[in-house]
């Protein structure tokens, strides 16, 4: 099935295959820098996405993924009256929070830059993949801010304090190699191959069990605040929600029958 576009705001695609929902950035004049708006609208797209679709893939361009906020749009920016953080508690944490609330697995496909918030969507994702133009970078330092998007807590939950500092501190580019060295990106593979590849993951995931994909999504960024106690208790929940559903009944009789699970979601 080819991909059929939904939205005609050419600054961001939302396509669906299948069970599967593309959101791109594609304003390449900016490297897909984020305004509020585009921002905004991103945020509707997963919203809508997570209602209507079984995975949902976030991507840029060839020549970047983002390059951050876009810094253009106010006269006072750099002034002392200007709050450099209305803009994330209006817009870009309520999106953060989106994607950490999503009931279906979010892959991230990342080639070029992906900087500042960029960085941060990015990271976001439950499967990154990325090409080898790819690279991360928290450039906050050079302008004299602190990163942002939640970056400095998804950066230590995914490559320790040390490497977070790093990144943060001198905020130098970050390679795609490297960056999976760390372990924080799942995949690398050629520029040419990323799109393909996080489709191929994403259709895996759509023929998954939805409800409990959906569950694992919580439980993991919930034990990520949470003592061993806490995320053994909260296990215990979700795995009584986890096995009511069908989709568990399902995999009980493939597992039993020795054929392929036929998920419903």
């Amino acid at each position: 099935m080819a991909l059929a576009e939904v939205t005609t705001d050419t600054r961001l695609l939302v396509s669906r295959e299948g069970d599967v929902v593309v959101v791109r950035l594609n304003d390449p004049k900016t490297m897909n820098a984020l305004t509020e708006d585009i921002a905004n609208g991103v945020r509707s797209a997963l919203e809508e996405a997570g209602t209507s679709a079984r995975a949902v893939i976030l991507a840029g361009g060839e020549r970047a993924f983002s390059s951050g906020a876009n810094l253009t749009g106010s006269s006072t920016m750099g002034s002392p009256e200007h709050d450099t953080g209305a803009s994330l508690e209006r817009t870009f944490n309520p999106l953060m929070e989106t994607i950490r609330g999503l009931p279906i697995p979010i892959v991230t496909a990342v080639r070029g830059a992906a900087a500042g918030v960029g960085a941060s969507l990015a990271m976001a994702g439950d499967i990154i993949v990325a090409g080898r133009s790819a690279y991360f970078l928290e450039a906050f330092a050079r302008i004299g801010l602190v990163p942002d998007g939640g970056a400095t807590w998804l950066l230590t939950q995914a490559v320790g304090r040390v490497r977070a500092m790093e990144m943060m501190l001198l905020a130098e580019k970050i390679p795609a190699e490297k960056a999976h060295g760390w372990g924080l990106v799942t995949r690398v593979v050629d520029d040419e191959a990323v799109d393909a590849t996080a489709m191929e993951i994403a259709e895996k995931l759509a023929a998954g069990p939805s409800r409990a994909l959906g569950l694992i999504r919580r439980a993991a960024w919930s034990a990520a605040e949470s003592t061993f106690a806490e995320a053994m208790a909260n296990e215990r929940a979700l795995q009584r929600e986890a096995g009511r559903h069908p989709d568990f009944a399902e995999g009980v009789a493939a597992f039993r029958e020795k054929r392929p699970a036929r998920f419903a979601g």
